[in-house]
C-alpha cells in the first residue's frame, strides 16, 4: 500500500509527517505605534531545541501535529486547537515543508513534544519585539571605518 503525498512537487512529504506549529506574538508598526498580532508558524527542530534550553522566545506554546491535520488541498486550515484571532505566517506552506524536513533529518527532535501534545513551558518574553514589517535603512554613517593597513600586504 502506498501513502498519498500532499504535494506533487514534494513527494517525500506525507500527511502523517511530524511538524511543530507554534503561536508567536509579533508586532506590526504603523504610524510609529506597535500593534500586537498572534501568528501561527512552524518551528524547525533546531529552533525548538534552543527554545527548550531556555532561550527567550516570542512563542507562547507549540503543538506537535501530523501535517495532514492543518494542510488540506495545499492550503493551511486551522484546527480547534488554534485561536480564532491567530493568523498563519507568510509562506506558511513553504515554511512547513522546510520544517518537516528538519524533523525527518533529526528524528530524535520529535521526542521533545510527542505527536498530538502541546508544550507551554517556554521562556516567553516580549522584551525584544518581533516586528514583521520592519525595514532597515542603511546610511553612510553606518559604515565602519577600517584601519588604513587592513587591505595591504605587509
Amino acid at each position: 500500500m502506498t501513502t498519498a503525498t500532499l504535494f506533487p512537487h514534494a513527494p517525500d512529504i506525507t500527511a502523517n509527517d511530524y511538524c511543530v506549529v507554534g503561536l508567536s506574538t509579533c508586532f506590526l508598526k504603523e504610524d510609529g505605534e506597535f500593534h500586537q498580532v498572534e501568528i501561527l508558524e512552524p518551528i524547525p527542530s533546531a529552533a525548538l531545541e534552543a527554545i527548550l534550553k531556555g532561550v527567550p522566545t516570542s512563542f507562547q506554546w507549540a503543538k506537535a501535529i501530523a501535517i495532514g491535520e492543518i494542510i488540506v488541498d495545499g492550503q493551511p486550515q486551522k484546527t480547534e486547537h488554534f485561536p480564532v484571532e491567530a493568523q498563519f505566517c507568510d509562506e506558511f506552506v513553504e515554511r512547513v515543508l522546510a520544517t518537516l524536513r528538519t524533523y525527518k533529518s533529526r528524528p530524535q527532535a520529535q521526542t521533545h513534544i510527542p505527536l498530538g501534545t502541546m508544550r507551554q513551558d517556554f521562556n516567553y518574553s516580549l522584551d525584544r519585539k518581533r516586528v514583521l514589517n520592519a525595514s532597515k535603512v542603511v546610511r553612510t554613517e553606518d559604515n565602519v571605518k577600517q584601519h588604513s593597513h587592513t587591505h595591504q600586504v605587509l
